[in-house]
């Protein structure tokens, strides 16, 4: 199996990644109710935050400090080169065999002009980026999504999505094999994974200020990785009724999908939306009902 480690922070700084980045076809949705496991989710979400602060993200800024910005972009080509394989064969097996040529094109040049794909010439040659992973193959074949779950150590995912953990890590990850085949007495087949996590965090440093403001931290990482989710599954353009039926009644302004969506404007309604229901529930109307 791949080590835990790496696997903890991808799926810990996978609602980050939602905070930095704009998303196309997004809309704002209002904190989710459907939450069954919530009081679990938030032990659970509250140890993942502690091991972060106290582990994760000082190495991360000490990283940073010692290594020149073009080392590190260089490192962060060679780990999404190297991770191709996994969206090649996710693509094979969600039916779309132009992607996964695509995802073959870009490793073949960045492995062989990009040397070993420390450089990214085929962004450059203008190959797009076919990223996908077991769970969203999973939703492609039919499987329901299920109750959203905040794992200890892996972070937020869905008992649908949780799959792509040991399957994509251990099957199709090159780094897991050349693990599962290279026993060195001291370990130093990790390091790869090592660098790997402390490169993803480093680049995610930035968005900490969205979760110091948001209103409701787990709530927001929990709203912002289920959007990201659809918003993946659907390639940027879910239908309007799974939006409707993923805000659950929030406004019609709403529901229209927004090119340009921002991270600033989900943190923004949410915390409106929050405050309202506190406000309303010291009034002694709990229901929100107007």
């Amino acid at each position: 199996m791949p080590s835990l480690p790496r696997f903890a922070v991808l799926s810990r700084l996978l609602p980050l990644a939602v905070m930095v980045s704009v998303l196309a076809g997004c809309a704002i949705a209002k904190p989710r109710t459907d939450d069954p496991l919530e009081k679990f989710n938030r032990k659970s979400y509250a140890f993942n935050m502690a091991l972060d602060k106290h582990v994760l993200r000082p190495v991360a800024v000490g990283y940073t400090k010692v290594t020149p910005q073009p080392v590190q972009t260089s490192i962060s080509n060679f780990f999404t080169t190297i991770k191709l394989p996994i969206s090649i064969a996710n693509n094979i097996m969600q039916g779309r065999p132009s992607d996964a040529m695509t995802d073959t094109g870009r490793f073949l040049i960045n492995m062989t002009v990009g040397v070993a794909g420390f450089f990214d010439p085929a962004t450059h040659m203008q190959i797009p980026l076919k990223e996908t992973d077991f769970g969203i193959t999973l939703a492609r074949w039919g499987v329901p999504e299920g109750d959203f779950l905040m794992v200890p150590l892996l972070g937020p995912s869905t008992m649908r999505d949780v799959w792509q953990f040991p399957v994509d890590g251990y099957l199709f990850d090159p780094l897991s094999y050349f693990e599962r085949n290279h026993k060195f007495h001291w370990g130093q087949y990790y390091i790869p994974e090592v660098v790997y996590f402390i490169q993803m965090r480093a680049q995610l440093l930035d968005a900490d200020s969205y979760l110091k403001s948001a209103y409701d931290p787990y709530a927001f990482v929990r709203d912002a990785w289920r959007q990201t989710r659809l918003n993946k599954l659907y390639d940027g353009n879910p239908p309007a009724d799974v939006m409707l039926q993923l805000q659950q009644g929030s406004n019609n302004s709403n529901n229209n999908n927004q090119q340009n969506f921002n991270p600033d404007e989900l943190l923004k309604e949410q915390q409106q939306w929050e405050q309202k229901q506190k406000q309303q529930n010291k009034s002694g109307n709990p229901s929100g009902n107007e």
